[in-house]
């Protein structure tokens, strides 16, 4: 199983919280890129698609709730 595997399957077990590293790598290696920070929220782009705003808790975390819009979103379930 590769990194990128392991990743995905860290993020489909919908953890309480996950490392918003590991959020950004999958988003990135599925064709998406932040383009913009504003506080404690992170903007993400991809062309024919509307943006997806990610807020983060406590600086480096991203909720439950998030992780089930971004799998849904790129179509990991």
């Amino acid at each position: 199983m590769s990194k990128r595997d392991k990743l995905v399957e860290r993020i489909l077990a919908r953890p309480p919280e996950a490392d918003f590293a590991d959020v950004r790598t999958v988003r990135e290696r599925h064709g998406w890129m932040q383009v913009r920070q504003s506080g404690s929220h992170v903007a993400f782009t991809k062309a024919g698609e509307r943006a997806f705003i990610i807020p983060l808790r406590g600086g480096s975390k991203v909720k439950r709730v998030y992780l089930d819009q971004i799998c849904e979103r790129l179509g990991l379930d």
